[in-house]
């Protein structure tokens, strides 16, 4: 059987890695380079290519290249490049095709098996997406495991003797991911996880854009950012302005003939200090607390409780994210572990695992976590009334994984003969505002009068995070399941909930929340609770993302408008 290898398929950068006399070795590409840029284009004759070479192309051919598709996975989007169109998984499986092409020639070996990383906070159809990529590379992915738990994994296997709380603050080029874990003799237990899967240094990179094409139609009057071209030497140039001011305290962007100006070339050249830099992407950096906040809560920690922060991901590079997490947690965070590759060197430790080449007796034990509530749509009485669209939690976030838990439902209507599964994941109580992943028909149950015959619905969560449901009809045995094909879903952005509070607006919509909170809590909502729920998130979500007052005024007027006729109704009650 051939070696199992690790690979990091990341949104800037892709690693590979296998395990060596029981440590990680990170296998360089066929050009030498240990980081592989994750970048797909197509050459000039038509050939697929991947890495550098795709890279180079970039700025000439645009429209024949493809970058930041990790962003796009799951998403059910298409990209087209060379005129054709191509979903993220395709183009991701070009990718891992190149590292694995080039570790086949650097081990002289055939390699058909893999761990992959995805980000701690990824859906389950990002991850059935990943899988997939996999398949179409040619390799049976054997885990799929999370960024921050393989960043550990790289610590924690030359740590064997420690018993620590860890905290992993991982940053990539399009991920944010924190978790906590406990690490105890040997056995590295995720405690939570929380994340946000559309933060990342690519979003830096944006905030510095947007600067300088605004610096430029200042002083010549001309919008660039319609012009392809130009906004792909500015990407290329602020990324590298970006990485610069890590060890630089200032950088000049320069781009001679970027853009025509009243018949004349105009150039762009900006100086870019970090103290500027850091001003710009300090808004989106500080949003941070509340995914460190979460986890440290859902694990029943506080900061003080840490014995350890470890940086992963390269734009932990960047000054002030340091200086931030010290700031939030009073903890200087560590770089004992290389933001590049702690997370492939994970991946191959997690290799070596599954393939016994680290023995369990010797090895170190994971446990990790579901990032998501999963359940289900039910019809449930709520102020005397029947509702639909309930959603009821079978696997509550956080849960470690692997998991099965199941639950007892009644038919709601006499002689129901079928039901319907609708399967969710998310926070919200009312089903339909959460992530739809798939459903299923349970039929032949026998007629009888409602309540009366029972289904039992298990939800398996496995390691790889990847779901199967089952119905059963208890009486009969009956059974039907489900392997949920959620690929071309459009996912509702997951945001925790509990620092609304932090802020700044908070402030202005604290009253009606409160009332619409003790409404819920005391029974006065009645058959509006699910809508009150939902408005009191909806402002919640708003609160946290930084949604412009006017929307979030209008989700108040509607939620005082449904306060008031829950209360007239209680009343007349």
């Amino acid at each position: 059987m051939s070696r199992m290898i690790g690979i990091d398929l990341g949104t800037s950068t892709s690693e590979i890695a296998v395990l060596e006399n029981g440590k990680p070795c990170v296998i360089p590409n066929d050009i030498g380079e240990y980081i592989t840029p994750s970048v797909v284009g197509i050459s000039e004759e038509g050939k697929i290519i991947a890495g550098s070479e795709a890279l180079e192309q970039f700025l000439l051919k645009p429209e024949n290249t493809v970058v930041e598709v990790k962003r796009l996975m799951g998403t059910g989007m298409t990209v087209t490049m060379g005129g054709k169109e191509y979903t993220p998984q395709e183009i991701s499986s070009f990718i891992l095709r190149y590292l694995i092409e080039g570790a086949e020639t650097y081990l002289n070996e055939k390699i058909d098996r893999a761990v992959i990383t995805v980000p701690a906070y990824f859906s389950d159809e990002q991850r059935k997406a990943t899988v997939e990529a996999g398949r179409l590379a040619g390799i049976k992915v054997e885990r799929i495991i999370n960024e921050p738990t393989a960043a550990s994994l790289d610590y924690g296997i030359n740590h064997m003797e420690e018993c620590k709380n860890l905290l992993v603050y991982d940053l990539g080029g399009g991920t944010l991911d924190v978790t906590v874990l406990e690490l105890f003799e040997g056995v590295l237990d995720v405690k939570a996880s929380s994340g946000n899967n559309r933060l990342g240094g690519k979003d830096f990179d944006n905030i510095l854009m947007d600067y300088c094409l605004e610096r430029f139609q200042k002083q010549y009057g001309v919008d660039a950012s319609s012009d392809k071209r130009a906004m792909m030497r500015l990407k290329m140039e602020c990324e590298k302005c970006k990485i610069a001011l890590s060890t630089e305290q200032e950088y000049g962007i320069v781009l001679p003939f970027f853009a025509e100006a009243n018949g004349n070339p105009a150039a762009l050249e900006e100086v870019i200090d970090r103290e500027l830099f850091e001003s710009l992407i300090k808004p989106l950096i500080d949003t941070t607390s509340i995914q460190i906040r979460s986890a440290l809560k859902d694990a029943g920690l506080t900061a003080g409780d840490l014995d350890l922060i470890l940086l992963v991901g390269g734009s932990t590079r960047i000054p002030y994210v340091k200086k931030f997490i010290e700031n939030e947690t009073g903890i200087i965070p560590s770089s004992l572990v290389d933001p590049d590759l702690a997370v492939v060197k994970g991946a191959a430790v997690q290799a070596g695992i599954l393939s016994e080449e680290i023995s369990s007796g010797d090895g170190i034990l994971i446990t990790d976590v579901c990032p998501y509530t999963l359940g289900v749509s039910i019809v449930s009485s709520l102020g005397g009334m029947l509702m639909d669209d309930v959603f009821d939690a079978i696997i509550p976030r956080n849960t470690t994984i692997p998991v099965t838990k199941e639950k007892l439902y009644s038919t709601v209507h006499d002689n129901q003969t079928a039901v319907e599964i609708k399967v969710y994941q998310g926070e919200n109580r009312k089903a339909s505002s959460n992530n739809f992943l798939g459903s299923f028909r349970l039929d032949g149950i026998p007629p009888a009068p409602a309540l009366e015959q029972k289904v039992r619905i298990s939800f398996a969560y496995d390691a790889n995070g990847i779901l199967q449901v089952e119905g059963t009809i208890v009486s009969t045995r009956r059974k039907a399941d489900i392997t949920i094909q959620t690929t071309g879903t459009e996912m509702v952005d997951e945001v925790c909930l509990d620092t609304w509070g932090d802020a700044p607006e908070s402030r202005r919509y604290r009253a009606v929340i409160k009332k619409a909170e003790r409404f819920i809590n005391d029974g006065t909502a009645g058959p509006y609770e699910l809508d009150i729920d939902t408005l009191v998130n909806k402002i919640k979500r708003g609160l946290i993302k930084g949604d412009d007052t006017e929307t979030l005024d209008g989700y108040k007027d509607e939620l005082s408008e449904i306060l008031f006729e829950a209360e007239e109704d209680a009343d007349d009650f």
